[in-house]
């Protein structure tokens, strides 16, 4: 390639670092989407975004598993004790609760979405939310001949995990009954997300202030939040009512905030296991690791999801971790509620 210059060799250098970059920035393949083998051989997807930020999905389960910041933190708590071998679930990151939270119906604890091998989905709907800045990665699920023994319905189950050109991680799922039958099907979901925190006791939840909640460590008694805000000294396990689309979790010790926005989800779950129930009845769970998480559940569990055949149903999530300001010692959360 030649270039005339008329200006002694300065515009020359200009334009050669010019080219010079634009064909780096086209070799970086940012944002991008890999497919490689994780723990114990099973399939993942890592996503990375321009400014070294990146997740982690697996198609067993379809679950994230690590979302990072720039600085290579993670963001997600991931057991120390976590079982990457099926059927076991994995403890950590991001489970799908479907067609069933805990043991509020028939199925197994949870459903069985978070112990099935998703699938790559070949013909995603299309999501403009999303913009080409985005790595992302489109699963989906069917149900196999098991599954429709314990739950009788055809379903499809697609989910796009995208990570922001900030860093915000964003889960949209939908589900569609496809019964050929007629039947309508109901169900409840949630994102069963683990936040990695500090501290546990260092931490408070903001946005669920005066609602109404069920309280699993009581029988799911229905009591009204009387408090500012949660804060943290023993094992809760509560189902958030009503709850608005924005919540804020508020790490002092990591001058972090993560803000938890959702769509088509009514319910929060909170939900911390507390050192006596890690030690004696989670046996995927380190001892201390409660210490470092915390579940903030975007959830459909009061009101069931029902749908006739044809009809769908979306949910959304999206993450995001920003810094955390101070007054008088204090974190600051009510700007991002906002």
């Amino acid at each position: 390639m030649k270039i005339r210059s008329e200006s002694g060799g300065v515009e020359t250098r200009i334009v050669v670092l010019l080219l010079v970059s634009v064909l780096s920035m086209a070799t970086e393949r940012c944002p991008s989407f890999e497919i490689a083998k994780g723990i114990n051989g099973l399939d993942k997807i890592v996503l990375r975004e321009c400014r070294s930020r990146s997740a982690e999905v697996y198609l067993y389960g379809g679950h994230v598993t690590s979302w990072k910041n720039e600085n290579g933190e993670e963001l997600l708590y991931l057991s120390s004790k976590a079982i990457f071998k099926p059927p076991k679930p994995i403890r950590g990151g991001i489970p799908l609760c479907f067609p069933q939270f805990s043991n509020y119906g028939p199925v197994e604890s949870h459903g069985f979405a978070r112990n099935r091998i998703w699938e790559l989905d070949a013909n995603p709907p299309p999501l403009p939310s999303n913009s080409s800045s985005d790595a992302f990665v489109d699963l989906i699920l069917r149900p196999t001949e098991d599954d429709l023994k314990m739950w009788p319905n055809n379903f499809e189950f697609r989910m796009r995990v995208a990570l922001g050109s900030e860093g915000e991680l964003t889960l949209t799922s939908r589900v569609r009954n496809t019964n050929s039958d007629g039947k309508p099907f109901s169900f409840t979901f949630a994102y069963h997300t683990y936040f990695s925190v500090s501290d546990i006791s260092e931490v408070r939840v903001e946005g669920l202030e005066t609602l109404d909640y069920l309280d699993k460590l009581r029988n799911r008694e229905r009591f009204t939040e009387q408090g500012d805000d949660i804060t943290f000294e023993s094992e809760i396990d509560r189902i958030y009512l009503s709850t608005p689309t924005k919540i804020a979790i508020l790490d002092h010790d990591k001058k972090r905030t993560f803000v938890v926005r959702k769509e088509g989800l009514a319910d929060a779950v909170v939900w911390n296991p507390w050192d006596k129930k890690s030690k004696k009845k989670i046996s995927d769970m380190g001892d201390e690791d409660y210490k470092h998480m915390l579940c903030v559940e975007a959830a459909a569990i009061e009101r069931p999801i029902t749908l006739k055949p044809g009809e769908e149903w979306k949910g959304r999530l999206e993450l995001s971790a920003v810094p955390s300001s101070y007054s008088s010692g204090q974190l600051d959360p009510k700007k991002v509620l906002q």
